[in-house]
């Protein structure tokens, strides 16, 4: 079983990468390798469902480039596609004078990185948006939207496929070592070996341990943090009409606990963001030895963990309490009591952490002898999916030499 390139991870940038790759080079035998039984069962399909419109990225990073390259492609994929999608705009609250400073840092950040339709709110303007929420300002975002990623993920896949029969999905099929053989490599898996000329991996939460198999020598780890979110009940789902995201804090490297309308229609309200002590664990006391020792024999969860404790500490107390994380809501939504809300899932986010302990890298896809390696895609990478499925398949030509 040889194949042109093989692709490992059946995430959405996996399968991006693989539709991309299948539609520019019809003519190419592509493998993707997923070890679970069913595409999009981490990162992919344990998100918020959020279509980001790029409004916090850097501008000119390549969060921010594919973010609203990215954007703008998905939803023309989901509309081509019929993807259960809704651009339906987000409010950003502040409701706090200590916010309105960071506010207006993310909104010129939108400007300049073209966000469309993006315009400051008042507190009264807010509740023209979202009659529950009580704010001193705010900011819309109308091209921001929500989407099934597990929907849109599986469909990339199949129209890879069906551009080429000779290609093929294996799911549960693990990649347990790499070897190499010249110019090409052989994978072996828990089923069997693979040989491919090139490599393409979009690992996520196992990112770091599939480069070191691969030879790479990586300074950083990835390291796991579990968002819990909470469900608005029948009686509280009518304070919420979209999404609402709170001013983020500059200080913690995640957006803060939002509400989130989802394509099914309920409600979700989080996440948090704690530690996890087993890299693809969504119950509260899962627990891995290997993730665990891993993690907290490297320098930079330390530093995280310093430089963050306070909040570190506060979100701990919120996993665990109900009461203190409905606290949290309260602050965009007075009106919701106990009775609104109730348990939902979790998901994990992987981080490769510098060993500074900094989490705000940029997307970061690197090479090594005949491979590629996605070695950071936090969100937004689901929304930019496409688009960095497009950015691999240009460095594939360079880096693989392949012609059209």
């Amino acid at each position: 079983m040889t194949y042109d390139i093989a692709i490992i991870g059946g995430g959405i940038v996996g399968a991006a990468t693989f539709y991309k790759l299948q539609k520019k080079y019809p003519e190419l035998k592509i493998a993707l390798f997923e070890k679970e039984d069913l595409l999009a069962d981490h990162q992919t399909g344990h998100n918020s469902g959020v279509i980001h419109s790029g409004l916090y990225y850097k501008p000119g990073s390549l969060k921010a480039k594919n973010c609203i390259q990215g954007r703008h492609e998905l939803v023309a994929f989901a509309k081509e596609h019929g993807i259960e999608h809704d651009v339906c705009g987000k409010i950003v609250v502040a409701t706090d004078e200590s916010e309105l400073d960071n506010m207006e840092r993310i909104y010129q950040i939108g400007l300049e990185n073209e966000i469309e339709g993006i315009k400051k709110l008042t507190g009264e303007e807010l509740k023209e948006h979202e009659p529950h929420v009580v704010g001193i300002g705010g900011i819309l975002v109308p091209c921001t939207g929500i989407i099934d990623f597990r929907g849109a993920t599986a469909k990339m896949v199949e129209l890879a496929l069906a551009t080429q029969p000779e290609s093929k999905l294996f799911l549960k099929h693990e990649v347990t070592a790499i070897e190499k053989k010249g110019d090409a490599s052989t994978l072996i898996t828990n089923k069997g070996n693979f040989d491919a000329k090139y490599l393409v991996f979009c690992a996520g939460l196992q990112a770091d341990r599939m480069a070191k198999k691969d030879g790479v020598r990586l300074k950083e780890k990835v390291v796991g943090f579990r968002g819990d979110y909470y469900e608005l009940t029948e009686q509280g789902k009518h304070k919420v009409k979209n999404l609402i995201y709170p001013v983020p804090n500059p200080a913690f490297p995640f957006l803060g606990v939002h509400f989130t309308r989802m394509t099914d229609g309920e409600i979700e309200c989080g996440p948090n963001a704690v530690f996890t002590f087993k890299r693809e664990g969504y119950g509260k006391t899962d627990f891995s030895f290997r993730d665990a020792w891993d993690a907290l024999t490297y320098c930079g969860t330390w530093k995280l963990f310093f430089k963050n404790m306070r909040f570190g500490i506060n979100e701990y107390r919120r996993a665990f309490s109900k009461k203190l994380f409905l606290k949290t809501l309260q602050r965009m939504i007075p009106s919701l009591t106990m009775d609104d809300i109730k348990p939902g899932r979790a998901g994990v986010r992987a981080l490769l952490l510098r060993q500074d302990g900094d989490t705000r890298d940029d997307f970061r896809i690197e090479y090594h002898g005949n491979a590629i390696h996605v070695l950071n895609a936090p969100s937004p990478a689901a929304t930019a999916s496409l688009a960095i499925g497009g950015y691999i398949t240009e460095k594939a030509e360079e880096q693989f030499n392949l012609k059209a």
